[in-house]
Parts: C-alpha cells; structure tokens; sequence
C-alpha cells in the first residue's frame, strides 16, 4: 500500500491544501515586475503567444497562456513546492501515461468590484476535471495551483471555495439559479463555502471537482495570481493554445515533458522504445 501524510488526508477530505511560502519572495518580486511590464491589451488582443482572453469581464483581467511571457513563469512549471504532489494526484503515476500536461496557465488582476460565481462540483461528474482515488492512487483529471503574488485577506476578492464538494454528490442549492444570472449579480452568499486568505508567495492546491469561485473585491490596490491548471499527459489546452518552438526549445527536458508530453509524429520517425516485430 502506498504511503500517505497528512496532507494527502486533508487534500483526499476537502479537496484542497494551502502551500504556504511556495514561492520565496525573490521569485515573487520578479513576477510582480512582469506584471508591471504587461502592456495594455484588449480583450481577444496577442502579446506574442499571450491573450487576453477574460473568462468574467466583471472579475478581472486574465492573460492566457502566460508560461509564454518569460523565464519568472517558466520556473513555475514544474517548482518544487508542488510538482511531485502534482505528479501523484493527477500525473496517473504506474501507468503507460505517466506524466503531466499543462493544460492551462494565467495571470489574472482585480482592482475593484466584480466576482465569479461559484462553479464546479463532484456532482458534475466531468471527466475532465473529476477527483477520483481508486486502488489507493489518486487519479484526478485536474489539480489547479493558484498562485498568490499579493496578499489576498478580507475584501481582497480571494478564491471562494466549498470544502469537501468534489465528492458531493448533490449540487448546492446555489446552483439552481441559471448561471447567465448569476454571473450578473453583485456578488452571492453560498452557505458552507469558505474565503481563502493567503500572503504573497502562497500557493492554494485544489482539485478542480471543488466548487470553487471568487468573491467580491472592495478593497483599493490588485488583486495578483497566477494560475497554472495540471492534468495527466494525454491532455490538450482548454483554450487551444499550444506553446512556441522558441520556449519548447529554452526550457528544461523535465518542464519540456510537461508542456509537450507526446512529441508530434511524423513520416519515417521512430521513438526509442519502439522495435521491429518480424
């Protein structure tokens, strides 16, 4: 049987962990300075292979595919603070598909206003984003990391989430009311959920089965985080997005596995493990 620590009970129980001090402040500073450099875009608008494309225009702004926005970004792909636990949650570890995919990474700010319904839950049921623990392996189909790069407390708009529901098998209540409605609304009360606080440099863990969203911002100043969305290696993009040859080639074999697990093929190649059968 494999061996588990409290931290794989308490992910296994409510469906998520906060990593404190994930990323130390040097690494913060820098990604707080690319930030600052991000030129204004429009919504649909390209800066090189980053897009604004905005999932809630009331929530914030939110540039796509931000691996592609420079080294700072790059080190998250596979940091040390949560790339092995990544790897035994939804990397199908002992299997022919053993590895990661990244199948989504951004950069979102929030000044004021605005939040994001709470969405997700076990009772979907969708395979791609499921949490599942079978013959004692977790075997999840997305584990997010969200990154805090400034500290999110009271009024700071933090990431709402309902403990334990990726195994509900109910929907909550909230749920009922139409989502275009929702979306519309100034902000939303969901009995049971929990606002998440973190400090800059923490890094919340969860399976994407919780229901989870984003609560409303009052508070002056940004609102900072990255989000970089894990699945298993047979993954693809959620948006389409597909990395560049110029970061493919600049970044580590281990971080180039993650980004491109299954080389593409093509006429007369052939991997190594393969052999001729006569």
């Amino acid at each position: 049987m494999a061996e588990f620590d409290l931290n794989d009970f308490l992910f296994d129980l409510r469906g998520y962990l906060i990593l404190q001090n994930a990323v130390d402040a040097a690494h913060v500073a820098e990604l707080n300075a690319a930030f600052d450099a991000f030129p204004t875009l429009g919504f649909g608008e390209w800066w090189g292979n980053v897009q604004r494309l905005d999932n809630n225009g009331h929530a914030g702004l939110e540039l796509q595919n931000i691996v592609e926005a420079g080294r700072p970004f790059e080190r998250l792909i596979d940091h040390p603070s949560w790339i092995d636990r990544l790897r035994r949650y939804c990397g199908e570890q002992g299997t022919y598909v053993d590895g990661l995919f990244l199948d989504e990474c951004f950069a979102s700010v929030r000044r004021s206003g605005g939040y994001f319904p709470m969405h997700s839950g076990g009772q979907d049921g969708i395979v791609r984003n499921q949490y599942r623990f079978v013959n004692g392996r977790f075997r999840c189909g997305q584990v997010n990391i969200l990154l805090a790069l400034t500290d999110i407390g009271p009024g700071d708009g933090g990431t709402r989430i309902l403990p334990g529901s990726h195994k509900s098998n109910i929907a909550h209540p909230v749920f009922s009311t139409p989502w275009d409605e929702r979306v519309k609304a100034d902000d939303e009360q969901v009995e049971g959920s929990i606002e998440v606080n973190m400090k800059a440099g923490d890094a919340l863990m969860f399976v994407d089965a919780l229901s989870h969203g984003a609560s409303k911002r009052i508070n002056a100043g940004d609102r900072r985080v990255v989000i970089f969305r894990y699945g298993p290696s047979w993954g693809n993009t959620r948006y389409g997005y597909s990395y560049s040859d110029e970061l493919l080639a600049r970044v580590t074999p281990a971080q180039r596995s993650i980004l491109q697990p299954i080389t593409p093929r093509g006429p007369g190649e052939r991997r190594g493990h393969e052999r001729l059968v006569v």
